[in-house]
């Protein structure tokens, strides 16, 4: 038994690195290898993995059947009353019950399904933990990216602050445009500090849900890539030929139906067999017998047969729902690549056209042919245009990975075993 798990264990290795393979590298991912490290070694998925080797003795103990020898052993003396003899008595017996054919057939099967079941919930697993690395670290690029855009606004607004200064001094403006140019650099310092924060919380968490991940001290810019070229059917196709959770509602749907018929094999009870010795009178007679045991059913095997089976209808429907919401996910997931890639378009093309109107007007404020507050207004607009493109960009890249993770193409998130189409 353990032998069998080892190699089994080895077959999915084998496979699963066979698999990243053909995985593509993204320059502003996590390397593959890091990933599965990273993936391995999540709590959620150990103890999955740890599923697996429960799914491997429950399929022995199956296979092997509950029923075993039973052994007998008895003796008396009794006493003659008319000629006061005294005689010594003893019995030995053995007993087994059997498992009938049909049975035996269900609980291979069971066993089988049920090692499927442990599998695609250890895929399931990782696709979870997937989905959770994925969030947390487009989080803290996002955090990040909004820090360093926040730094360099504060230093814009010093330098701004530092022209009105010196035309203050040189008597071109009045002081209050110098307060207003430190009151704006002092509220960027105060939203850099947030910033900060909220990158600093975001890595933490990053760092404690996944301590083996190496964040890299300067993060790689987000990729530039083309808007998906495939319709929606392509990407439902892949979505469901290769998703965990359906293919473990399915599992669990099989388990249910062997385990009604199971019930139902169960309604005819499995006889005993045994072998009786029999000593009597001191030894001076002795009996040799076999006998059988048939259990005569009762109502209890008929409802535990109705009950398996109500709970494979249920388990069906089950699956039939997960399948429509994957189809929802799925549907859901390709929209907002589709629009979140658009938008990015759309804030990049606004902010370059805001940046250059930002810095006519601060150039027209040094040669003293515009008013502080439309150069402030003109920063802050300036400001905005850049977060809002910052955030449809890493929205962009995150929408389009969520997709590739979820229709299996971004990381590898198990063997292809216990794998099946619907």
């Amino acid at each position: 038994m353990k032998s069998r798990w080892i190699a089994s264990v080895m077959a999915a290795m084998v496979a699963q690195s066979a698999w990243a393979a053909d995985f593509k590298e993204y320059s502003d991912l996590p390397p593959q290898a890091m990933v599965q490290q990273v993936l391995q070694s999540h709590p959620s998925v150990m103890a999955a993995r740890s599923g697996i080797k429960a799914g491997e003795a429950a399929r022995d103990r199956l296979e092997a059947g509950s029923h075993e020898f039973s052994v007998t052993a008895g003796a008396a003396r009794r006493r003659v009353v008319d000629s006061g003899e005294r005689l010594r008595d003893w019995s030995v017996g053995l007993e087994r019950a059997v498992r009938l054919p049909r049975k035996a057939e269900l609980d291979n099967a069971l066993g089988q399904q049920g090692l499927v079941l442990t599998q695609n919930a250890y895929g399931d697993a990782m696709h979870e933990a997937g989905r959770s690395l994925l969030s947390g670290w487009f989080l803290w690029l996002r955090e990040r990216a909004q820090s360093e855009q926040w730094q360099q606004q504060a230093e814009v607004l010093k330098q701004q602050h530092d022209v009105v200064a010196r035309r203050v001094k040189a008597g071109d403006a009045a002081r209050l445009e110098e307060e207003l140019a430190q009151a704006a650099m002092m509220q960027a310092e105060i939203s850099l500090q947030q910033a900060r924060l909220r990158a600093d919380n975001a890595r933490g968490n990053l760092s404690r849900y996944f301590p083996t991940l190496a964040l890299p001290a300067q993060p790689v810019a987000v990729e530039k890539r083309q808007p998906l070229s495939q319709d929606l059917a392509y990407w439902l196709d892949l979505g469901l030929d290769h998703n965990h959770e359906l293919m473990l509602a399915h599992a669990a749907s099989k388990v249910a139906q062997l385990t009604a018929q199971r019930a139902d094999a169960e309604r005819v009870p499995d006889p005993s067999l045994g072998l009786h010795y029999l000593s009597e009178r001191n030894g001076s007679e002795n009996v040799t017998g076999l006998y059988v045991t048939l259990p005569l059913p009762g109502g209890a095997r008929r409802a535990a047969s109705a009950e398996s089976q109500a709970h494979a209808e249920m388990a069906a429907q089950r699956e039939a729902l997960v399948q429509r919401r994957i189809e929802a996910e799925i549907s859901a997931a390709y929209n907002s690549a589709k629009a979140s890639y658009a938008s990015w378009q759309s804030a990049s093309a606004a902010s370059e056209l805001i940046q250059r109107n930002e810095a006519k007007m601060a150039r027209a404020y040094e040669l003293g042919e515009m008013g502080l507050n439309d150069v402030l207004l003109a920063r802050r607009q300036g400001m905005e245009s850049r977060l809002v493109a910052t955030l449809a960009r890493f929205e962009a890249a995150e929408t389009y990975y969520r997709l590739l993770l979820d229709t299996h193409q971004l990381w590898p998130l198990g063997s292809e075993e216990g794998e099946g189409h619907h």
